[in-house]
């Protein structure tokens, strides 16, 4: 199963690459199922169900968010009702929507997506580590381990590195993938751990590379420089770079043969993964 992963969709230049982009790339990679990172799509602070609706309407086929989830009020009246939605897996029992969901894929897969959100430099939340091990305790992967579903994905919003690169190292062996998001910046260090689960550390975002993670330049430098409150941060607003992840699992066990990055857009050099029959 061929399986992309889009980073954080930052304000309307995010939109605007996803849109241009995503599409083509599906196509072109023969894409089965496709996750998306919205948490930052509605002007930077959260997404709305226009935006979502947008999006399903490109092909993809899951919405992940994070610590802004909240951040558009609106989204609390819908979430319940929208499992291609999820928030934060490890948030307190009794809040709206799920953090895990079990989806079909184009080609009939069962595909389950987790969605974790780290404590490290973030705001209280319960443990993700035990969140995870309680959303896996009945699923297994992989047909050779009379699994019952075809691929798993852990998307963890996270600050610290450390806390995403543990996070992989905990679930190896037992998830097809482990990828991070929330630090917008995509790292170089896809690979697949020892037992067979694909890792990249953060995707990066889909928004303006000319900015600091996304948001207008000057706002943020006077904040650095004068240690003075300058208003609420706003995205740039320049063309948009779109920034993910192709992970390609075994149809038999589940886990991964490759992790590839995609990077399509005008600011950072552009990454293809390989195209193969």
């Amino acid at each position: 199963m061929r399986i992309l992963i889009c980073g954080d969709v930052v304000g309307k230049s995010g939109r605007d690459a996803v849109h241009k982009h995503l599409p083509h790339a599906i196509e072109k990679l023969d894409v089965d199922f496709t996750i998306v990172n919205g948490e930052n799509a509605a002007h930077g602070y959260g997404i709305t169900r226009k935006i979502c609706d947008g999006f399903f309407d490109l092909g993809v086929d899951a919405i992940t968010t994070g610590n802004h989830v909240w951040k558009q009020k609106e989204i609390i009246s819908w979430i319940g009702e929208e499992p291609r939605v999820l928030r934060p897996l490890n948030f307190p029992e009794g809040t709206p929507g799920k953090g895990a969901t079990q989806f079909e894929a184009r080609g009939g897969q069962r595909i389950m997506v987790v969605h974790p959100m780290g404590r490290q430099f973030m705001e209280p939340s319960d443990d993700p580590f035990a969140a995870v091990d309680d959303a896996l305790r009945n699923y297994r992967l992989g047909k050779a381990a009379s699994g019952n579903l075809d691929a798993i994905v852990v998307d963890i919003h996270a600050e610290a590195t450390s806390e995403k690169m543990g996070m992989a190292h905990y679930l190896d062996g037992r998830v097809s993938a482990v990828v991070g998001t929330h630090t917008h910046i995509p790292t170089a260090d896809a690979q697949i751990l020892p037992g067979g689960t694909a890792f990249q550390t953060d995707l990066g975002m889909c928004g303006d590379y000319n900015s600091v993670i996304g948001m207008k330049k000057e706002a943020a430098i006077e904040r650095f420089t004068t240690r003075m409150p300058a208003g609420r941060l706003e995205p740039a607003e320049g063309e948009g770079t779109l920034c993910g992840v192709l992970i390609e699992t075994d149809g038999h066990t589940g886990y991964a043969k490759r992790i590839e990055p995609l990077r399509l857009g005008s600011r950072l050099a552009e990454v293809w993964p390989a195209v193969s029959g």
